[in-house]
């Protein structure tokens, strides 16, 4: 049997904190699933992995209803996009090669869980598409 935290399948116990479904991780992934919000979904592996970043949203000052974070993903072949809140998970994942999915949830979600993911986009190189 999996543990729960290599698959994010099996609810969590009553002693943990749920589990967030907005990204999964697995210590044996080669590569990143990126659900994106358009309903594609890219497997992006992580030999093409190149850097990430976590910044602030700046549509914050315009918007105070954004997500406060933004996770920039770059591999060779393209770039992902993730916003949100608690993003420091996903990047700690992201770090040690076992990020293994990101999706976006429902806002409504986001009081429970540490982490919320409201939207991911992908756009990939032009020498790629």
């Amino acid at each position: 049997m999996k543990s729960n935290q290599a698959n994010n399948e099996n609810p969590a116990s009553e002693s943990s904190p749920p589990v967030p479904d907005c990204y999964g991780h697995d210590m044996n992934c080669a590569a990143l699933l990126a659900m994106a919000d358009s309903g594609i979904h890219y497997i992006l592996p992580y030999s093409h992995f190149l850097y990430a970043e976590r910044i602030a949203n700046p549509v914050l000052q315009k918007e105070p209803d954004a997500p406060p974070e933004i996770l920039l993903i770059h591999f060779a072949c393209g770039d992902v996009t993730v916003t949100g809140s608690g993003l420091k998970r996903v990047e700690n994942h992201l770090q040690q090669f076992d990020l293994k999915f990101v999706r976006s949830t429902d806002r409504r979600l986001a009081a429970a869980q540490a982490t919320h993911v409201a939207a991911v986009t992908v756009a990939l190189t032009k020498e790629n598409v």
